[in-house]
């Protein structure tokens, strides 16, 4: 053992505390492990910077741009409400139907842009069913890692087995080959997770999430967040009345947020607004308020119409809370005078004035700076408030504008990059083409397509790929490699499979899972002829265990989805363990039984 394979085992030991312990960001992990190889001079400058232009690193930022596109034409929302039909409020049944669909999608596109489709749907379901995203991210995001082993295009080490054994004079398995392997660990996993989620799978809520900054709001304030729908009966006292003359706001402390009619919806009627027969009314209160509001004006209880139902998605709809600033064309006037319901649709709930706290009608208390106003309203409303200088929006508020009219657009151009890359042409040119198309198509403008790129996430994966570099340059990875089958030489074939995928794993959570099988295939192939057995099994075996990489965000689709779930290093550790040991028993058995 040579000095430069010392250097390069410390700095892969120490680079796997760093992000065991969790002390310090995987981006910053990342970047002093690649200086680290400059340091030492492992590496050259070139070589520690040529993460930056890896295909990885190129493949996720398109990845994000895909993703962002998607996201932003709703193109998902119709799966996400079918799936919800099928599973209900379930989370084990939500798991399953999402890693069962993105898994079977995973075996015939590259795992990563399985993973970016999904990710809208995944993130829908999970506000709409008040369900952690860290409950569901990171399972569906395992199911698309393991399911490219359920054809042979699913991944590029299977892909590339072939190209090996026809090098090795060896027939090539055709598409279908490894299919039973990639259902079997499907299987296996969905029951891992049905059985054992809720002891291995985080329960904290994502960083960021909006439900709760709500959760904050309504605490904080005081406010209710119950909303009723009320359809005004014929012989109701409210037909012909405005808003301001059934003193809704004072002796029920109430908010009307919207006024369904038949065609149209308006969203915090203004105070003139007169009631009519037949319309449906969205109220904000506390439930008995509301019941005894509309025990008095004769209001009909309705389920939710199909138009309004944004109100009570945290995607469409909430509660913010804006300040009043020096200058603002509010300050001195009363809402009523200025319009707030007029000007920007939403509907004021509460005012903290001069270091109180008013609720129910405060219209003609004259606003000051440095008030606060509690507002409810669709996001896209309350982000035509940010555009202003009247107020100053506290609470972050991510508007996500759909453009549905863009959805088949955004297909063609996800489906296009896809069949790119199914075609031959390499995998980021594929990904980032279809990329550019949606920018070019308007489904995207280029401004939110850099915005969609997590710098963390590319940083950390361009950070890493050089300690793989280093790992096949100085010959660590042959050393280690080469170490553990001379020791295991000798015993029963299945330890020695089993040896070979765990050399498999342990390469591709820190370099690429093709760099892994690289160096892996040419040594099974040589150890196969000297035992006497059919290489053709100990290949396929390295090619399935390359996607063995669920105890760090090292892969691709962890890291495009560490962020969204808001996950920590720990929290892969803890939940990837049990899944890489079963998946470890799952693929050497079928191999050894059914392959060899």
């Amino acid at each position: 053992m040579n000095i430069d394979i010392i250097i390069v085992l410390s700095i892969l030991f120490m680079t796997a505390i760093l992000l065991i312990v969790d002390k310090l960001r995987i981006d910053i992990v990342a970047v002093l492990c690649m200086l680290a190889l400059a340091w030492t001079g492992i590496l050259s400058p070139s070589e520690v910077l040529s993460g930056f232009s890896s295909n990885a690193v190129i493949t996720m930022i398109a990845v994000m741009i895909l993703g962002r596109g998607i996201s932003r034409t709703g193109l998902m929302a119709g799966f996400s409400q079918l799936a919800l039909k099928f599973t209900g409020s379930s989370r084990p049944r939500i798991i399953t139907v999402l890693s069962v669909a993105s898994g079977i999608l995973s075996g015939f596109v590259q795992n990563i842009g399985a993973a970016a489709l999904f990710l809208p749907s995944i993130i829908n379901i999970s506000r709409s069913k008040k369900i952690p995203a860290s409950g569901l991210i990171m399972p569906v995001g395992f199911a698309i890692i393991l399911s490219g082993s359920i054809t042979m295009i699913g991944s590029g080490p299977l892909m590339l087995v072939n190209d090996f054994l026809i090098g090795a004079s060896l027939s090539p398995y055709k598409l279908f080959a490894v299919t039973p392997v990639g259902l079997i660990l499907l299987f296996s996993y969905l029951l891992f997770f049905i059985i054992l989620g809720k002891y291995v799978l985080p329960q904290n809520r994502a960083k960021g999430d909006p439900d709760g900054l709500q959760t904050r709001l309504v605490e904080e304030w005081g406010l209710s967040s119950n909303i009723r729908y009320f359809r005004v009966s014929e012989n109701s006292p409210l037909t012909g009345k405005s808003v301001e003359e059934t003193s809704i706001w004072d002796e029920y402390n109430l908010n009307i947020i919207a006024v369904n009619r038949e065609k149209s919806v308006e969203y915090a009627p203004w105070r003139e607004t007169r009631f009519e027969s037949g319309q449906i009314i969205a109220i904000l209160g506390k439930e008995q308020s509301a019941d005894n509001f509309a025990a008095t004006h004769k209001l009909l209880p309705v389920a939710r119409p199909k138009n309004l139902n944004l109100l009570d998605d945290t995607t469409g709809a909430g509660f913010a809370e804006v300040v009043v600033p020096p200058r603002s064309a509010i300050a001195g006037q009363s809402i009523k005078k200025f319009g707030l319901r007029r000007q920007y649709g939403v509907e004021p709930v509460l005012l903290y004035h001069r270091g109180e706290k008013v609720m129910g009608d405060f219209s003609d208390i004259e606003i000051t700076p440095g008030d606060i106003f509690i507002v409810h309203g669709l996001w896209e409303k309350i982000t035509d408030m940010k555009k202003g200088h009247d107020f100053v929006i506290i609470t972050p508020v991510e508007t996500d504008e759909k453009d549905a009219s863009r959805a088949w657009i955004a297909f063609l151009c996800f489906a296009f990059s896809a069949g790119l890359a199914v075609a031959g042409f390499s995998i980021p040119v594929s990904f980032m083409s279809g990329g550019i198309a949606m920018v070019l198509t308007s489904v995207l403008p280029i401004d939110e397509a850099y915005n969609a790129i997590d710098w963390k996430v590319v940083f950390f994966m361009a950070g890493l790929i050089p300690l793989g570099i280093a790992m096949q340059k100085t010959g660590t990875a042959l050393f280690l490699a080469e170490g553990i089958i001379s020791r295991i030489h000798g015993n029963h074939i299945f330890i020695i499979l089993l040896a070979v995928s765990g050399i498999t794993v342990m390469f591709s959570l820190f370099m690429s899972n093709v760099g892994a099988a690289v160096i892996m295939f040419p040594m099974v192939i040589s150890m196969a002829n000297t035992l006497g057995l059919d290489p053709r099994p100990l290949a396929l075996l390295v090619a399935v265990s390359t996607s063995n990489s669920f105890i760090l965000p090292t892969h691709q689709v962890n890291a495009l989805y560490k962020t969204p779930g808001g996950y920590s290093n720990m929290d892969y550790v803890k939940s990837g363990s049990g899944l890489t040991i079963l998946y470890l028993a799952v693929v050497v058995t079928i191999i050894y039984f059914f392959y060899l």
